[in-house]
């Protein structure tokens, strides 16, 4: 264990780094969603080393306080079958989640660019500015991308969406994606974070989207799930889009059923491959069924439908098969 400084505990950030195998930090970063003591001022992360090297993974957690020893243990918990070493340091007095995401090439989603006030959009598709923040939904980690891709796919595959819900929304990005492809949608976007209203107002402003509670027009509440009173009458939805964790995603299952009309969608994120099937298991027990999916990387982005009277024609059911074969 490599303590790199060992000053009074400080107001500034700090971060515990581990690095080990792929199948490793994937087991801790499950243990993690499945830690329910966890605490949620400790910000959990976990990629490969480098696009070159696929199985060398980095786990980082990002402290507001230098690392106590409950903290210490809380990392360590993760790994099951061994004691990692923990690399720990001061980080600079800066936002290093903005820092982090600061000259960030624009990216490509469907029909989607997402850029930083940086760059210049594509040409050809639709932009979104999408300045650097605290806020998670940038356009640049694969389940945010993952999910435009599946939004402009739904949209082609003949989905009408006139109330819309983005549950965890982070920037706001998902939920003006929506609106692009659907702009007479009431839309919700909601965050358990309530710093990302300002993110959220800040964006709606630069992207020309009124907030208001009016179709066409952003409604932004700050809540945990969908236990909220302005989220339940706003309801019920056509379409639903959670990209948030595999554990929330399990257990928000039967209220996001709740909170769909008959044959309506749900699009979820921010599970890994590994973790699909305990997903798509808590939907179906829920009463959803997948419609398609696709593989961004290590994720997996799910669209399942609520089960309705209505019977889906055996035509789509095998187009959306064969949609689904290229990912």
């Amino acid at each position: 264990m490599n303590d790199a400084n060992d000053s009074p505990e400080s107001a500034e950030n700090w971060k515990i780094t581990v690095f080990g195998p792929r199948k490793q930090i994937e087991a801790a970063l499950i243990a993690h969603e499945d830690a329910f003591d966890w605490d949620f001022e400790i910000v959990l992360s976990g990629c490969e080393v480098a696009k070159d090297k696929p199985e060398e993974w980095v786990l980082e957690a990002y402290l507001p306080r230098k690392p106590r020893k409950a903290d210490k243990n809380a990392v360590i918990a993760l790994f099951a079958d061994a004691t990692p070493e923990l690399i720990i340091e001061r980080l600079p007095d800066i936002d290093w989640i903005t820092a982090s995401q600061e000259g960030l090439e624009p990216i490509v989603a469907g029909r989607f660019c997402v850029h930083t006030p940086d760059h210049a959009p594509v040409p050809g598709l639709i932009p979104f500015e999408i300045p650097a923040s605290r806020a998670f939904g940038t356009g640049h980690h694969e389940t945010t991308a993952g999910c435009l891709t599946m939004l402009g796919h739904m949209k082609d595959q003949g989905v009408i969406a006139r109330n819309v819900a983005d549950i965890g929304t982070g920037t706001g990005l998902l939920a003006f994606a929506a609106l692009e492809l659907w702009p007479r949608a009431y839309a919700t976007a909601s965050d358990i974070d309530a710093a990302c209203v300002g993110v959220v107002e800040h964006n709606c402003a630069v992207n020309g989207f009124p907030m208001g509670a009016r179709a066409g027009e952003v409604t932004m509440v700050v809540a945990d799930g969908m236990d909220d009173p302005v989220l339940q009458a706003r309801g019920p939805y056509d379409l639903l889009i959670a990209n948030i964790l595999a554990g929330p995603l399990i257990s928000l299952a039967p209220d996001f059923a709740k909170s769909l009309v008959p044959g309506g969608h749900l699009l979820l994120a921010g599970l890994l491959e590994t973790q699909e099937a305990q997903v798509r298991a808590a939907c179906r027990r829920a009463g959803m069924r997948l419609a398609a999916r696709m593989v961004s990387g290590d994720w997996s982005i799910l669209w399942l439908r609520k089960r309705s009277y209505a019977r889906v024609h055996a035509s789509q059911v095998g187009a959306l098969a064969e949609w689904s074969k290229k990912w």
